[in-house]
């Protein structure tokens, strides 16, 4: 990687750093929110749905216009709306203040997300662009390792609007830095404007675009079906204490930090099918081993925990390296906000599926996560299915022009 793209990696990382703390910060600050402005447990559970839930909206709507502009112009104006509704959310003196700030801060981070993963795609080839993405995706094992403890601490020591207040300014210094050193990313508007290859085409008619949308979806889907229930299953049936998660969800992010880059590289030695392949046939084993998880040392939970994170989260890098190798540059960026709207839309459907089949005992215990261990392990084999047809449909031409 040369040394101008290692800065537009680690610029663009950072971007997604703050607003994947962001997201992450609100779901530990709930007690001190349900407490201060006397609202529910559902409430609450609006405030945090709002954010993807406006994600997944906005992705649709940048259909419309995303690729018409230059991608760094895009990106800061979504920068600079995210920053101000996450000030918003530092000053809100009720929860209905609270929960507009959250729904206008999911909104432009969902599509910074696709402009990101677009700028990476249209600035670093695709035999380097593996350890690229996985570099930027790293940015979750980060914001759990330091970000979500520091952002907590500041929240103990100075109450819930500090984290907000902080991660505001740190992202008003990179939107500075990113309007003074990202280069302009327009070169998809001369290819779209011109009559050659990359002109552009409606997003359905091209061969293999919407299987894109379907793997996107159901890599996401399988996760989340068992991700949102994973710290009452290990504190209800696996006999875990409160105190003791933070510990085990630190463990689950270190590693994610450390082999997001890995799987980078493996995507880009061995190409992203193979290594989506691969990861999607691992990922079975710590579905059922940990759906089916008799009473360990803690130690033990500890290691299929990372086991887990590891592996669902990495499934991520392959997935997006792929199917933006396969989309020209004048509808990348179109294309990656509706793949956002897929993600976001199958996390949230998937943990309303698991919600229908699971059930709590007076005591705290999980009934009926087992099954869906296995539901969550056809669903990725259907993913690999899809993989497969994917694989198999012709590209087109201008979608390999990278």
């Amino acid at each position: 990687m040369t040394r101008q793209e290692r800065h537009l990696v680690w610029l663009l990382g950072a971007v997604q750093l703050t607003h994947t703390l962001d997201f992450m910060i609100l779901m530990p600050l709930g007690p001190e929110l349900i407490g201060k402005f006397n609202i529910s447990a559902a409430e609450f559970g609006a405030m945090v749905s709002a954010y993807t839930l406006a994600s997944a909206a906005m992705g649709l709507l940048g259909v419309l216009w995303l690729d018409r502009w230059d991608r760094k112009r895009a990106l800061l104006l979504l920068y600079m709306g995210f920053i101000a509704a996450t000030f918003s959310c530092g000053v809100a003196n009720g929860p209905t203040w609270l929960l507009l700030s959250r729904t206008v801060a999911g909104a432009c981070a969902g599509l910074m997300s696709a402009v990101v993963m677009a700028i990476l795609a249209d600035r670093v080839p695709a035999e380097r662009r593996g350890r690229a993405i996985g570099t930027v995706m790293s940015s979750y094992g980060i914001s759990a390792v330091g970000g979500v403890p520091l952002s907590l601490a500041l929240a103990n020591q100075w109450g819930f609007r500090t984290p907000f207040w902080a991660i505001s300014a740190l992202a008003g210094i990179l939107w500075l830095l990113s309007w003074r050193i990202l280069p302009a990313v327009d070169h998809h508007l001369t290819g779209a404007r011109g009559k050659g290859p990359n002109a552009p085409a409606p997003l359905l008619s091209m061969p293999g675009l919407p299987l894109g949308w379907a793997l996107t979806f159901s890599v996401v889907f399988a996760g989340f079906l068992l991700i949102p229930y994973l710290s009452t299953f290990m504190v209800g049936n696996l006999g875990l204490r409160l105190s003791d998660l933070p510990w085990i969800y630190l463990c689950g992010g270190a590693a994610t930090l450390f082999t997001s880059r890995w799987i980078g590289a493996l995507v880009d030695r061995h190409g992203p099918p193979r290594v989506l392949g691969i990861l999607l046939v691992a990922t079975l084993a710590p579905f059922l081993l940990f759906t089916h998880l008799p009473i360990l040392p803690k130690a033990g939970v500890a290691a299929l925990f990372v086991l887990f994170m590891t592996l669902t989260s990495g499934r991520a890098i392959p997935t997006i390296a792929l199917i933006t190798s396969r989309v020209p540059p004048a509808l990348r960026g179109r294309y990656l906000a509706v793949n956002m709207a897929a993600s976001d839309g199958a996390s949230g459907l998937a943990a309303w599926t698991s919600g229908l089949f699971i059930t709590t005992t007076p005591e705290g215990a999980l009934v009926g996560f087992g099954p869906m261990g296995f539901l969550a392990s056809s669903v990725s084999l259907l993913a690999l299915c899809i993989l497969w047809v994917l694989g198999r449909s012709a590209a087109p031409q201008r979608a390999a022009q990278t």
